[in-house]
């Protein structure tokens, strides 16, 4: 389609939506305010840049091997700003600690400072770019299968050191960039096999946290994130959904939401009203789960769009942070974060075109068939005409049009490497 095109169709939409009681514009206002947090760990396969050069361990897989992977920092964020560049809208970039700049030094997990990411800073400043930051406890010879939840006091030391100067250099982040930075926490603490002492690990785990938290940051915003369970850690997870829920609620914290650290068939959408009535905020990281884990692109399927509704409809748009997560090496990672991210934004799209107070009217006096026959409705209503405008008015590509840049890109970049 042409831009004339695009824009009869945006006119058409715009008309039927505003039947409903719906404004477009202001949805298209909406889309250029929702910023998402890229995670860094797509373009290098969580392989990081610490000089020892560890193999991925500790619940952590990221499976094939697609040429062209991003080998060192310049590779890396050469990726990320032609992925940005796909995408409308202004977006964020999710750190992990093994994304340092350490230029062949070798620093420890415990000795990690901020200056490893001035560099980080600085580029992000360059670009409009916000940073968010995340502790790594895996692939490490003191991880195990048992960091904060370690037995061995010396071990649990360090990994108490460790986290505690990822919230420091994440605070050091959000002052540089005057917005608060993401803190996100994930251990991958657990058994292989059946565990007797459940309450011994995780009572460990709690005073980890109580030590990591003694310290008040004013520009840094620390968030749980829960897992069911990991490779090689099937039987028990400390850092369990029911352990962080108690521990942030109890604590005034934030909840990382990882659409595929739970069963199935669970769906983590009916959570979001649940939690925001006892914690301050949520964060997201959205992936896709097939059968064990959550490194699939994330697309626009069910329990996505289910999941951006809910919290569209629980009015928490101000609530929530949105992030994502996942490591597909089998395929062309622009691509990846390209897909993944449109999908998510095209969710978005959807949950803010909703008639919600045409439907929340009839479910509050009991018209159960005419709610039922709007939200069937809805489902056929032109968005992607609102959101096709949105991006051609960000002058990004439209529809596939992402496809020929990044084969450009394969042919001219990632493929010589």
């Amino acid at each position: 389609m042409n831009e004339k095109q695009i824009h009869e169709a945006y006119a058409i939409a715009k008309e039927r939506y505003a039947a409903l009681g719906i404004d477009t514009e202001q949805v298209i206002h909406q889309l250029e305010s929702f910023h998402l947090s890229l995670h860094c760990w797509q373009a290098d396969d969580v392989s990081g840049f610490e000089p020892s050069g560890e193999s991925l361990s500790g619940g952590i897989q990221s499976t094939g091997n697609y040429p062209g992977k991003a080998r060192n920092i310049e590779e890396l964020r050469q990726d990320i700003l032609t992925a940005m560049k796909l995408i409308p809208g202004n977006h964020r970039l999710n750190l992990h600690e093994i994304y340092g700049e350490f230029n062949g030094k070798f620093v420890d997990r415990d000795q990690c400072s901020v200056d490893l990411f001035k560099g980080w800073m600085q580029w992000a400043r360059e670009h409009n770019i916000k940073l968010d930051f995340n502790s790594t406890s895996f692939s490490h010879p003191k991880s195990g299968s048992l960091t904060l939840s370690n037995p061995n006091d010396e071990i649990r030391a360090f990994w108490v050191e460790h986290t505690a100067r990822c919230r420091a250099i994440a605070n050091a982040i959000g002052e540089y960039q005057q917005d608060p930075c993401m803190m996100n926490l994930w251990i991958h603490d657990g058994s292989k096999d059946l565990t007797v002492d459940r309450l011994l690990y995780r009572t460990l785990l709690k005073d980890s946290l109580d030590k990591i938290f003694t310290t008040h940051y004013a520009w840094e915003k620390t968030s749980l994130e829960s897992k069911v369970f990991g490779i090689g850690l099937e039987a028990m997870t400390c850092g369990s959904n029911d352990f962080y829920t108690a521990y942030a609620a109890k604590n005034n914290m934030m909840i990382t939401l990882d659409t595929g650290h739970f069963h199935p068939t669970e769906s983590v959408a009916d959570k979001v009203s649940s939690l925001l009535l006892f914690v301050p905020e949520l964060m997201l990281h959205v992936s896709r789960p097939i059968r064990w884990d959550s490194d699939h692109v994330t697309i626009m399927d069910d329990s996505t769009l289910e999941l951006f509704q809910e919290i569209v409809r629980a009015k928490a748009m101000d609530r929530v942070h949105y992030g994502l997560d996942y490591f597909d090496g089998s395929i062309n990672r622009i691509g990846a974060y390209v897909i993944g991210a449109r999908a998510a934004q095209r969710c978005m799209t959807r949950a803010l075109l909703e008639p919600i107070s045409t439907i929340h009217n009839y479910e509050i006096s009991d018209r159960g068939f005419q709610k039922l026959a709007f939200l069937e409705e809805e489902k056929s209503l032109p968005w992607a005409a609102v959101y096709d405008e949105f991006c051609a008015r960000q002058n990004k590509p439209i529809g596939l049009e992402f496809i020929p840049e990044i084969e450009k890109y394969e042919q001219q970049v990632t493929a010589l490497r």
